[in-house]
């Protein structure tokens, strides 16, 4: 669902550079599940993956930013190749602050789906939220995807940003 034109949209991501993450209802479907001795367990989608690799293969940097912390989420990042992970951040806006050292705005898009994720949606060149986001946060996004988080739908971000280029 685009909130902005469709041709705007496709000319913002011919500017994108980075692609900044949250984790926990984008990467994965939002639910926590404990195993037995307490440990976190985490399910990622296979299109997601592929469409990070396929974006870091183009030259899109790839930055996670979490405020939790998982070894799941650390083992899967770096199996894909993404070496910007972040976790632990209780204030996201930090790590966009670093980033636009090296970024500008317009070259930074970002992907959330919940309440903390909309101090940075104004801040960058495209706001994706999935479509399993809350309203707030479906409201205010540049572009909302058809599929869900954690069901793949980094890939369809990953496909939008490719398809410009």
């Amino acid at each position: 669902m685009y909130n902005m034109d469709h041709k705007t949209l496709l000319k913002r991501l011919t500017h994108i550079k980075v692609l900044l993450t949250d984790v926990d209802g984008v990467w994965t479907d939002g639910s926590l599940i404990y195993g037995k001795g307490g440990e976190e367990i985490k399910s990622f989608h296979v299109h997601d993956g592929l469409g990070i690799k396929m974006l870091l293969e183009k030259g899109i940097d790839i930055i996670v930013v979490s405020a939790r912390y998982s070894e799941a989420v650390q083992k899967r990042c770096l199996e894909l190749g993404v070496k910007n992970i972040y976790q632990g951040i209780q204030n996201k806006t930090e790590i966009l602050d670093k980033l636009m050292r090296k970024y500008t705005p317009e070259e930074i898009a970002y992907v959330g789906d919940d309440l903390p994720d909309l101090a940075i949606f104004p801040k960058v060149g495209v706001a994706f939220a999935v479509s399993n986001a809350v309203k707030a946060v479906k409201e205010k996004a540049d572009y909302v995807t058809v599929i869900p988080g954690g069901k793949g739908a980094l890939r369809e971000i990953a496909d939008l940003i490719l398809s410009v280029r």
